[in-house]
């Protein structure tokens, strides 16, 4: 149907009940069935061709506060983010992930200053440098609360891509996109974001789109009858499997 990019499995321990934003998205409180069930459903979108971005690292599982609203505070030290919340993230990396989204929490204990999205220690220190990611790494939506209610999206923008990020997200407002773009041309042609940067990013992006085979022609017209009835016959076996 022409679509090449999912924004799943999430892969945060929803250890908060009170978390309002995670919920049943997540796999559940145990971080062993979700990295389980997590990783079987990355490797199920991997096999179909399309690029799995695994979500939202360093984990959105025990917060309170939605990120689509305000920007949410997890007061955890590094160890014991190892301990849970990186553990599904690490065992992605592992099997090959190639696409990771960055959560727009603040974690004052890794960086006091910035959100993730947002954060050189988080983005490049933990998730490029200590846990060895090499794949495209994603912002949240540029347009939620957590961050339009404390910067403008251009400022936001930059300081991502400043941060590692690769690709961003900017959910809703064309016009939004144009502003960005001016805004990443004015940093380039002021020095404070260079060539070499964009350059790198724009490789690892061409590089990802090599390897899943992505193009810019034309799909050819799908048989929407088919396609459902094969999916009907799916659900039908799920659903005598788990209600005999």
């Amino acid at each position: 149907m022409g679509f090449n990019v999912n924004f799943a499995p999430v892969l945060d321990v929803n250890s908060n009940p009170n978390n309002p934003v995670i919920g049943d998205r997540a796999f559940g409180s145990d971080k062993s069935k979700v990295i389980t069930h997590g990783l079987r459903v990355m490797e199920g979108i991997k096999e179909e061709g399309i690029l799995a971005v695994v979500k939202h690292f360093p984990g959105h599982g025990d917060t309170h506060i939605d990120s689509h609203i305000e920007l949410p505070i997890i007061e955890k030290e590094l160890d014991e983010l190892k301990e849970l919340e990186l553990t599904p993230f690490k065992e992605a990396i592992k099997k090959g992930v190639d696409g990771i989204m960055v959560a727009h929490i603040l974690f004052p204990k890794l960086d006091s200053e910035y959100p993730s999205t947002l954060s050189n220690k988080i983005i490049e220190g933990l998730l490029r440098n200590e846990l060895g990611f090499e794949g495209l790494i994603f912002s949240d939506d540029m347009t939620m609360g957590a961050i339009v209610e404390n910067l403008s999206i251009e400022e936001a923008a930059v300081k991502f891509l400043k941060a590692g990020g690769d690709v961003l997200l900017i959910c809703h407002g064309y016009e939004n996109h144009l502003k960005v773009i001016e805004r990443i041309k004015e940093e380039i042609l002021e020095g404070r974001l260079t060539e070499e940067e964009i350059d790198e990013k724009t490789y690892r992006i061409i590089k990802t789109k090599k390897k899943y085979g992505f193009e810019d022609n034309i799909i050819d017209k799908i048989d929407l009858e088919l396609l459902n009835s094969k999916s009907k016959k799916l659900l039908d076996r799920i659903d005598k499997k788990v209600n005999p």
